[in-house]
């Protein structure tokens, strides 16, 4: 088995500090310190494509640039990475979607990855003109994935569902590859749509034994589909050379939450309608200020540590995914396997500054994964240069 890995896109802005922001909250000022320009996001794609990342997640709301804009001028840049482009269906039509989604395959070389986002918030769904409530933003959802599934086929679609209307709905040209779709949600509908339409399932950074229990639902509701999903977990993460090392940033970052802005983030993201953001935020509990959490022999029992070498301190001021695998390359490596023995086969990271954070990951855990068989790189054929490992904790 060869695990796949993706990075992230900061389209908010980064910094050497954590940029908040998401489910209906703001981008933080911290944003502002590495403007994401097409250059420097450029320079961050260019990187992880020689890391050995296969793509890169682009996020999508108010509080980011547009990821489909984005990520077509990025591609530009960049000879093999892919861009996993989240979008909203309620946003656009599925004809229209469809249709873009076939022309960025030919204009990139079959390099578009698709990350559904039904949407949790309604008042921010509101701002983009969309007035339904949650449970038929999902049942949209699934309407919207079917009409572009049976595009994508060559079909000829007529539709008249609870939510979305087409008639004699057809491609001129069909996308080659089809763009396989990513799709993350807790809510039982959320589950029906996955089982039905989707390719993998991803789910953000609980501990895990709560993923477990999600694959396992997953995997019953696609089984009475008759179908089979792949799985995915969305991290960020902190590795270092030693485990004090990556604590001690941990600690830095923490120690660059403001008191006010993380009392503001909670308020908002406390109204989510999101189950999973719900879940993020019982992970932490508005967490302390203190220090990381990290405590030395005490594991998972240590504050902010909700798992041994899985942090929640990034949820403190950012919404969606708010945890880090942080410690040792070895110690990160390891808790990588972890999750691949649940049935993970990719992993969507991200790191604070994120064009530096690639290279801590791509060259201390990578090549470690590399040696134990359950990595190579998807660029090169040289195995030896994948299964290097070019410093030691």
């Amino acid at each position: 088995m060869s695990l796949t890995f993706h990075w992230f896109l900061p389209t908010n802005g980064d910094s050497r500090d954590v940029v908040g922001g998401g489910h209906g909250t703001p981008a933080t000022s911290s944003g502002r310190d590495r403007p994401p320009t097409v250059a420097y996001l450029s320079q961050i794609a260019r990187a992880a494509e020689d890391l050995g990342f296969v793509g890169a997640l682009t996020p999508t709301g108010a509080w980011c640039e547009d990821a489909w804009l984005t990520t077509a001028m990025v591609s530009r840049h960049t000879e093999r990475l892919k861009f996993l482009v989240a979008f909203r269906p309620g946003f656009v039509s599925p004809t229209l979607a469809a249709q873009m989604a076939s022309t960025f395959q030919r204009q990139s070389g079959g390099r578009l990855l698709l990350n559904v986002v039904t949407g949790g918030e309604s008042h921010e769904q509101r701002a983009y003109g969309d007035f339904l409530d949650k449970d038929d933003r999902y049942r949209r959802t699934g309407e919207f994935l079917r009409i572009v599934r049976e595009l994508w086929r060559g079909g000829t679609v007529d539709l008249k569902g609870e939510h979305l209307r087409v008639e004699d709905a057809r491609l001129a040209r069909l996308p080659d590859p089809v763009p396989e779709v990513y799709f993350g949600g807790s809510s039982p509908l959320a589950g029906e749509v996955a089982a039905k339409y989707v390719d993998a399932y991803l789910t953000w950074g609980e501990p895990p034994a709560q993923v477990a229990d999600k694959i396992a639902w997953i995997r019953g509701l696609a089984a009475k589909e008759d179908r089979t999903l792949r799985f995915g977990i969305r991290l960020h993460v902190i590795t270092r050379d030693t485990s004090q090392a990556a604590w001690a940033e941990a600690d830095r970052l923490l120690a660059g939450f403001d008191p006010e802005t993380v009392r503001s983030v909670q308020a908002g993201l406390a109204r989510s309608e999101s189950e999973g953001q719900r879940r993020m935020l019982a992970l932490h509990g508005g967490g302390s200020l203190s220090r990381s959490g990290h405590r030395p022999g005490e594991g998972a029992s240590g504050g902010l540590e909700i798992h041994p070498n899985l942090w929640a301190g990034i949820g403190l001021v950012r919404g969606g995914a708010g945890t880090a695998l942080v410690g040792s390359h070895e110690e990160v490596a390891a808790l990588i396997k972890e999750y691949a023995a649940l049935g993970i086969e990719e992993f969507v990271l991200s790191g604070y500054p994120h064009l530096e954070e690639a290279y801590w990951f791509g060259e201390g855990v990578l090549p470690r994964l590399a040696a134990d068989g359950l990595w190579r790189h998807p660029f090169r054929t040289d195995a030896a240069h994948s299964a290097q490992v070019p410093f030691a904790s």
